[in-house]
């Protein structure tokens, strides 16, 4: 049991309203789950109004609750009163578990692209360190040794489940928290009362409209993890770091955001951390990293270019936490690559077949640049845009396809409860705009099976196939079910 006063003391603000010292067993924000003794948050969804299962909520057994407005049923009932409610329950979860994110280094990685990649390098630097470190990404939970899946779909976790997550950090000994951190997971408040110490900006470029509105929204969510600097726990000893791409269009936006110290990283402008003298191939990356105090040279087996952003913001990461260019460089080479990203399938065949989790334009840019420069023959590119997400990007993906690629499959991509065939039209458009032809150059194979089997099928030697989308993710929507589904598997 906890105490309620406790936890009603957690909220930053709050207006109670018949309240009492009361014991409160569990909190929950689903009234199918109120047993007697809860506190119920109400969270207004995007659907459903979790205000309208108050009634549930309180026949169940729930003891109080926690609204953002007074109704007729909490005449009677302790309530507290708030502006947000998903805030709200992520304070509650904070104190349930003693804060578990002021006993820790919290490090936030966020970004359009990138991200997943970044927070595992970082992870791998201060592991080379000797610092006891967790992470959770979109990937994969890795507290103590132990990894554990983190869903179907790329996403941060909810503020219970993040909050259980820093709970077994503090409990496994960990120094260092590394966190993935989404647009969607800022804006939602998943993971408010993480008390963030470094917060740390890959790129910002089109991606989640559909959600935030305007890209100003989506950039405006981003950069709530550098407002979090200022509202986390000071911890003794441990000043707030800003990491900021000096080569993104963010970087003027985010830098005047207070933080104790602000480390920026470039390749093709003056800033802290600088990556010079680049060499990309299928074995990796080469380059020299010049710090505000020395140079070191960087090996890495990632591919693609544009990995090196990733390196540099992790090294600048590294760099403000005191960790030597020993560590850096170990850290770097020990991070051989995340699953579904630039994951290499080999059968035995005279061609390469990757599979990529791009599913922004930026990202598919990269990516088939990134296979351009290591391919000799034709690069063929699989790939389809989700249903009910961000449709502005669709015949720009197909017209980035159509200027980079040789050949295009458009295919399934979560088509959820939208019209797949319109989908891939949309995509189709951009290729046309590209001066492709359909038939010649580009086909639509609505069933991604079919799709990857015909871009293998017109594969020749000294070719590459990528298939990008869908990347780690181990399942496809459509309608409003998931099926198993997996890119490596229908690659091999």
């Amino acid at each position: 049991m906890i105490s309620g006063d406790s936890l009603i003391g957690a909220l930053p603000q709050v207006t109670l309203h018949h309240w009492h010292s009361l014991e409160i067993r569990q909190i929950t924000s689903d009234s199918r789950r109120v047993e007697p003794g809860d506190l119920f948050v109400a969270i207004p969804g995007v659907a459903v109004d979790g205000h309208r299962f108050v009634p549930q909520a309180l026949g169940a057994g729930a003891v109080a609750c926690v609204v953002e407005r007074m109704l007729p049923e909490l005449e009677t009932v302790p309530t507290a009163v708030v502006p947000n409610a998903r805030e709200a329950l992520a304070y509650l979860c904070a104190a349930t578990h003693g804060f578990p994110g002021r006993k820790l280094r919290v490090i936030g990685v966020t970004g359009t692209d990138g991200k997943t990649t970044t927070t595992r390098l970082i992870s791998a630097i201060c592991r080379a360190a000797g610092r006891e470190t967790a992470s959770v990404d979109t990937v994969v939970a890795t507290i103590g040794g132990q990894r554990a899946p983190t869903g179907f779909h790329t996403t941060t976790p909810d503020a219970p489940a993040m909050q259980a997550y820093l709970a077994q950090m503090v409990d496994a000994g960990t120094e260092y928290a590394v966190l993935e951190v989404t647009s969607h997971g800022l804006a939602q408040h998943r993971v408010t009362a993480c008390e963030f110490d470094v917060a740390v900006v890959t790129n910002i470029t089109h991606e989640h409209l559909d959600y935030h509105g305007t890209f100003e929204a989506y950039r405006d969510a981003k950069a709530m993890l550098f407002r979090a600097l200022r509202s986390s726990a000071h911890k003794v000893d441990v000043p707030k770091v800003a990491v900021l791409n000096a080569d993104d269009a963010s970087y003027d936006y985010l830098k005047d955001i207070p933080a104790d110290t602000r480390f920026s990283y470039s390749v093709n402008a003056r800033a802290d951390v600088v990556a010079g003298d680049i060499r990309a191939s299928s074995d990796g990356l080469h380059c020299t990293i010049r710090l505000p105090e020395g140079e070191l040279e960087i090996v890495s087996p990632l591919v693609g270019r544009y990995n090196v952003y990733n390196i540099l913001a992790a090294v600048s990461v590294a760099y403000s936490q005191g960790f030597s260019e020993q560590a850096m460089q170990a850290g770097v080479a020990a991070m051989r690559g995340v699953s579904g990203r630039m994951e290499r399938i080999d059968m035995g065949q005279p061609f390469a077949v990757v599979v990529d989790f791009a599913h922004t334009p930026n990202a598919l840019e990269n990516a088939l640049q990134a296979m351009r420069e290591m391919t000799q023959g034709r690069v063929i590119v699989v790939f389809g845009c989700a249903g009910l997400r961000d449709r502005a990007k669709r015949a720009w993906m197909g017209e980035i396809a159509g200027r980079l690629a040789d050949r295009i499959v458009i295919t399934a991509e979560d088509p959820r409860t939208e019209s797949l065939d319109d989908i891939m039209a949309e995509i189709a458009r951009g290729c046309d705009r590209a001066g492709r032809q359909e038939g010649v150059d580009y086909w639509r194979v609505g069933d991604r099976s079919e799709a990857i089997a015909h871009a293998v099928g017109m594969a020749r030697a000294g070719d590459a196939v990528i298939v990008t989308g869908k990347g780690h993710e181990r399942s496809m929507c459509f309608g409003t079910t998931e099926y198993p589904w997996s890119d490596q598997e229908a690659g091999r």
